[in-house]
Parts: C-alpha cells; sequence; structure tokens
C-alpha cells in the first residue's frame, strides 16, 4: 500500500505564511491562522510543503485499504485561491453555506475562497467549530 504523500511535519508554520509571494494571499493566510487558532484552541501544524492543519486523527478508508493520519480542519493559501479543508464535507452544513458569501466547494472537503474578503469570517468560524466537532464525535481515537 501507496504511503499518503500529505504528512505532518515539523515545518514552521510562521515561515510558510510569511514565504507566500503575493501581499493579499500572505495576509489572508495569516488571518486564517489566527481565527483557526481562535475556534480551535490547537496548535498550528503543517502537512505537506503548503497546508496548516489543526489537529488529527487515525482513519481507515472504507473504500479502500487506505488509512492513516489525517487533520481535523486546516487551510491552504495557494496560487488561484485559499484553500479551506473542511473534513466533514462542506456541504454537511448547508444552511452555514447559504450565508457564507462567495465560495467554490469540490467534492470532498475543499472549500475555495478567492479573497478572505469574500465570505463572512464569522460564518467560516461556525462551518470549522461544526466540521472539528462532527469528525471529533465520529472519531473515537482523539488527539
Amino acid at each position: 500500500m501507496a504511503e499518503i504523500k500529505t504528512q505532518r511535519n515539523k515545518a514552521s508554520v510562521t515561515k510558510f505564511l510569511s514565504s507566500i509571494e503575493d501581499e493579499v494571499r500572505r495576509k489572508d493566510g495569516k488571518a486564517l491562522l489566527g481565527l483557526f487558532k481562535a475556534v480551535l484552541k490547537e496548535k498550528p501544524e503543517m502537512w505537506g510543503t503548503s497546508i496548516v492543519g489543526f489537529g488529527s486523527y487515525n482513519y481507515k478508508s472504507e473504500r479502500s485499504t487506505q488509512q492513516g493520519e489525517w487533520m481535523f480542519a486546516g487551510f491552504s493559501p495557494r496560487k488561484q485561491n485559499l484553500t479551506v479543508y473542511i473534513i466533514a464535507g462542506p456541504e454537511r452544513f448547508p444552511e452555514l453555506l447559504s450565508k457564507l458569501g462567495k465560495f467554490k466547494i469540490s467534492k470532498g472537503s475543499c472549500l475555495y475562497i478567492n479573497r478572505l474578503s469574500d465570505v463572512d469570517t464569522k460564518i467560516l468560524q461556525s462551518l470549522i467549530k461544526q466540521s472539528v466537532a462532527y469528525m471529533k464525535e465520529k472519531h473515537t481515537n482523539k488527539k
């Protein structure tokens, strides 16, 4: 079985965010860091080279033999957009999505935002908090 490429590591979250060239994306990344820390009260950690994650749990895929460790929530200030990882699946929270603002979602856990100013950050905080609560409830091996 192949090992998942994106794993938690000891890289500096601060250095990663400070290295983002685009000023708006860098500021939005730092603002997201503050938002996640305020909501989750957990220490951020790098996952792979470009994802800031919070908390972790062990999983075993229901559809394959893949298993490993993954974050409860996270974000990545990518060139195209801010990607917020709502691991429970953003579509699970339609009432919050209807109030969030301008965004796109993918099948799975990705919420894509062009700029942080495009969304209501209070609603985003609720979305993150409810998703993490759902995931912690679902996984008994909490960390």
